[in-house]
């Protein structure tokens, strides 16, 4: 227990490093700045711890992104009010603390900071020199400090009052463990339609009687008849002719798209200081850490610290070294725009080039795709006075550029304009008698369709899908017909005969659990697995067949299995976790409902004004 807590403390230290570490925000400058936005029960809500916490949650976006988040961002996704009801929430608390008359002395406070490694010397020991150089390369001094290291320390002490005493879930957790380890032994084998002897053939009467039991699967869907005029760029592209020097100047106004600079792959982990990020690089060297242990210890992903593909000058100071090393090699501490970083490389990219005469059929083409769509566009308006005044499909095909035709359409239709996601969602809510109107294509083109009548659902004649019945039949009647034949060998395999015996090449599962999976089995065979007595044989269908599955041994979780142990332990600590962090955050809450909080808004506004 003692060990936890003092964990906690250099838990809350850090936090309170982390969140102290700009604390020059407030220091210098030639004006007065708020020093409260706000109060609880009369506890000042200090605005630096604001400005702090807001300041380090925006830097740690930024460090997970690669990129610097401003404060209009900020306030746009909602941070600067988390934050804003994350202190209000802390303030709570140490009001509450304050009326319980509940402190942390100074030999507590003096033992946490003296425990710290980053106040510690060469030698391991705690050096004051050290202590006050990096309170003071952060604008603070040690009174500021360690109040504020109190109040964290004390607010840990009333958490732990408040949960404390909640026992630990260890039944529950025993049995979650026990149900999750248990497993199965099954011995099972695959039935498939080679297997029945006599292919059931159908009488007229069978599949007369399959097509009126099934008649969906011949019913021809609605159909539409639609004309339609349109025009694309791809109709007319062809006929505009793009001279050289046209497609030199594209050419030339895209150059980096053709001709790309030697680039690397490259992951960057950022560091606070120096200091951490030396003491990273010693782990490294030594074998000590890898660059994931770092990465995990710093509360990312991997994919935090990707950068992408990036050229040598994106890295500044740090592109030259990054880019003399080879493929997995680790360089750095190097400067980057977010603080000392060691940066990783995972892939060489070399120097590419497309040369005019390559890319130049695209351009052209690209080109004369855009001049199409400009004509297209300037098209609009002719089309719009044409179907204002009257002018039918057939009218604008002979007065305008736009081509007609008609479509029988489904919503299977893709030939022509029924490949258009816009074409196809006209015309199912095209109305007979509708105002024709332009529709736009995501191509640059547009259409005009008219609805020329509806032709319903409607049931095949029997004569016509004949051969579609015959072959829907023998489907279903071969699946019976398998289905049937594994449930006679299950039958017999319960019964106490043998797989071999039932023809069958059986399979064994011996230990086969609940997060399992065997290859060449249904989905829910091993749900199936455990839902069954042992001795007992069931059929799950397949989709190429059936299986036939015989349970052969129950084997119940082994209490003192590491698994197990190990298993039980996570899950208690998990829903302890949970909830502790329920109780705590229901405790915080009702203070916060019985308690004064008073929050100056223009306050609040001034410090966010000061952080852009």
């Amino acid at each position: 227990m003692a060990a936890r807590k003092t964990t906690k403390w250099i838990y809350w230290l850090m936090m309170g490093l982390l969140l102290l570490g700009l604390g020059g925000w407030f220091t210098g400058g030639g004006r007065a700045r708020a020093t409260s936005i706000g109060s609880v029960d009369g506890l000042d809500i200090r605005a630096q711890d604001y400005a702090n916490t807001l300041r380090n949650q925006m830097q740690n976006i930024g460090e997970q992104t690669g990129q610097a988040l401003t404060m209009e961002q900020a306030t746009a996704m909602g941070l600067d009010r988390a934050v804003l009801s994350q202190v209000v929430s802390q303030r709570v608390l140490d009001a509450e603390a304050q009326r319980l008359g509940l402190s942390v002395g100074d030999l507590r406070v003096a033992q946490a900071v003296q425990s710290t490694p980053a106040f510690q010397g060469l030698n391991g020991e705690f050096d004051r020199q050290v202590y006050r150089e990096a309170l003071r390369r952060n604008g603070l001094d040690e009174g500021r400090f360690e109040t504020s290291l109190r109040e964290d320390t004390t607010r840990t002490i009333l958490q732990a009052a408040v949960v404390g005493g909640m026992p630990e879930p260890t039944t529950y957790a025993g049995i979650l463990a026990a149900y999750s380890n248990e497993t199965r032994g099954v011995t099972w084998a695959t039935v498939g339609p080679e297997a029945v002897a006599n292919r059931p053939e159908p009488t007229s009467e069978d599949l007369r009687g399959y097509y009126e039991a099934h008649p969906d699967e011949f019913t021809a869907p609605e159909l539409r008849e639609i004309s339609y005029a349109w025009l694309t760029p791809e109709m007319i592209q062809d006929e505009l002719p793009v001279d050289d020097a046209a497609v030199q100047e594209l050419y030339d106004s895209r150059l980096d798209e053709f001709v790309q600079e030697e680039r690397r792959l490259v992951e960057r982990l950022v560091f606070p200081d120096d200091q951490q990020a030396q003491a990273a690089r010693s782990r490294l060297d030594s074998g000590e850490a890898t660059f994931e242990t770092l990465v995990e210890e710093r509360g990312l992903l991997l994919s935090d610290t990707d950068l992408g593909d990036v050229a040598q000058a994106e890295l500044d100071e740090a592109g030259e070294a990054v880019f003399a090393a080879q493929t997995g090699d680790i360089v750095g501490p190097l400067p980057s725009a977010l603080g000392p970083a060691m940066y990783r490389v995972n892939a060489v990219l070399a120097a590419d080039e497309t040369t005019f005469e390559e890319a130049a059929p695209d351009l052209r083409i690209e080109i004369a795709n855009d001049r199409a769509r400009d004509l297209i566009a300037d098209l609009r308006p002719q089309v719009e006075d044409l179907i204002a005044g009257g002018a039918s499909i057939e009218d604008l095909d002979s007065q305008t550029d736009l081509q007609s035709g008609t479509i029988k359409w489904t919503e299977a239709a893709s030939d022509g304009p029924a490949a258009y996601q816009e074409f196809r969602q006209a015309a199912q809510a095209a109305q007979e008698g509708d105002f024709p109107e332009i529709v736009d294509l995501a191509d640059g083109g547009l259409f005009v369709l008219r609805l020329d009548g509806v032709t319903p659902p409607e049931l095949r004649p029997f004569d016509d899908v004949a051969p579609e019945v015959r072959t829907a039949w023998e489907r279903e009647a071969l699946n019976e017909a398998v289905a049937a034949l594994a449930q006679s060998k299950a039958d017999a395999i319960a019964g106490g005969a043998s797989f071999e015996e039932q023809g069958l090449a059986p399979r064994s599962e011996p230990a086969l659990n609940r997060r399992g999976a065997v290859e060449g089995t249904p989905p829910d065979f091993v749900e199936t697995a455990f839902a069954m007595a042992e001795g007992e044989a069931r059929v799950i269908p397949a989709e190429d067949g059936a299986v036939v599955m015989r349970l052969d041994t129950v084997q119940p979780a082994a209490d003192d299995a590491p698994a197990v142990v190990a298993e039980q332990a996570a899950i208690a600590s998990q829903v302890s976790g949970s909830i502790s962090q329920d109780v705590f955050a229901a405790f915080s809450q009702q203070l916060q409902t019985g308690a004064e909080i008073r929050i100056n808004d223009q306050a609040v506004a001034a410090v966010n004004a000061q952080l852009n």
